[in-house]
């Protein structure tokens, strides 16, 4: 048996032992998507935490900024976020200094959310390191590549079945 592959015959070279079984899991797009995630999400859990926020933080201050002055509840079900981590999180902003609260101007019962000139420093900075983190997880594709997965995964995201609403109990 011969030790160096490179002097073999290329039909007769041996393919490492974990090749096959990396892409028996890699034809299964679950396995692709949460390995894709825990890389992209450890790291900006870290570059955020950088800055005094989460993900869950980052989104919603991300929402707040396209939805200027919306009803806590009305981001809750819109983030799909279940209403007692929905106020937690609008309570962490707010103690932050980077949202506020303020009854609605037509219904006093309503609670508009408002991204506060701090937030809205602290979003773009948040942006910028995640947009970092998204380069250094996705480098192997182009810009053009990468656009076409952004469609692709909201395409797919558009069609899936609903989801219970997010819980800060939930990982991630």
């Amino acid at each position: 048996m011969c030790d160096n592959q490179e002097a073999m015959p290329p039909n007769q070279k041996t393919m490492p032992s974990n090749l096959s079984t990396e892409t028996e899991v890699a034809e299964f797009a679950g396995q692709l998507f949460f390995r894709l995630w825990r890389a992209s999400h450890t790291q900006t859990a870290a570059a955020l935490q950088s800055i005094g926020l989460t993900p869950p933080l980052f989104a919603v201050l991300n929402y707040l900024q396209a939805h200027e002055g919306a009803i806590q509840q009305q981001i809750g079900s819109a983030m799909r976020i279940d209403p007692s981590t929905m106020v937690a999180l609008v309570d962490q902003l707010e103690g932050a200094g980077l949202a506020k609260r303020r009854p609605h101007p037509q219904d006093r019962r309503a609670r508009e959310v408002l991204i506060t000139p701090k937030g809205r420093r602290t979003l773009m900075r948040a942006r910028e390191l995640a947009r970092a983190v998204e380069g250094d997880v996705l480098q192997g594709l182009s810009p053009a590549e990468r656009r076409e997965l952004v469609t692709l995964l909201r395409k797919a995201f558009a069609a899936a079945p609903p989801q219970p609403p997010w819980s800060s109990e939930e990982d991630g």
